[in-house]
């Protein structure tokens, strides 16, 4: 795969999975209804963006070191040829799921709708799920003793306080 090619095939599957799941599903179930503020209190909607704000960008950061560094997709039909350890994947093996979780969380406090909060649950179940029963074995079958390592100093869910520097 060309890296125009890895751009490409990550910027539609960014649109497609994470655009479905934190965009047009909420959005299609109605959660987007906009109720009074939590707690009534309006900086709540305000702490939403801000999640939202922050998460963004590092989603759209963590898909494009898939297509630089690791010439792929998030995409499971197109991988990396290289297992992909910089940026946010020095903190938490996961910061796409990280941030797609973050992102509904942040437009739960911006609508008020509480409606949101059980596709939420079953959202971030279900990424579990992906990762425990499909993800982790491929990449184990796929990259080795190099994923072993690389599990055993970066935490799946919960970022670490500091990077984690390879040896190499």
């Amino acid at each position: 795969m060309t890296k125009l090619q890895a751009i490409l095939g990550s910027s539609l599957f960014l649109a497609l999975a994470p655009g479905s799941v934190a965009g047009l599903m909420p959005y299609l179930l109605g959660f987007w209804k906009i109720d009074p503020p939590l707690f009534g209190m309006l900086g709540i909607r305000w702490a939403g963006a801000i999640l939202i704000l922050l998460c963004a960008p590092l989603l759209i950061d963590s898909f494009a070191r898939f297509a630089w560094q690791g010439l792929g997709t998030p995409a499971p039909i197109s991988p990396t040829k290289t297992l992909v350890v910089s940026g946010l994947y020095r903190f938490v093996r996961n910061p796409m799921y990280v941030a797609i979780a973050t992102i509904l969380a942040g437009e739960l406090l911006i609508t008020g709708n509480l409606a949101f909060l059980p596709y939420i649950t079953i959202v971030c179940f279900m990424f579990y799920l992906f990762v425990i029963f499909y993800e982790e074995p491929a990449l184990e079958k796929c990259f080795g003793a190099t994923y072993k390592e690389y599990c055993q100093h970066v935490p799946r869910w919960m970022p670490r306080l500091t990077p984690w520097r390879t040896e190499n």
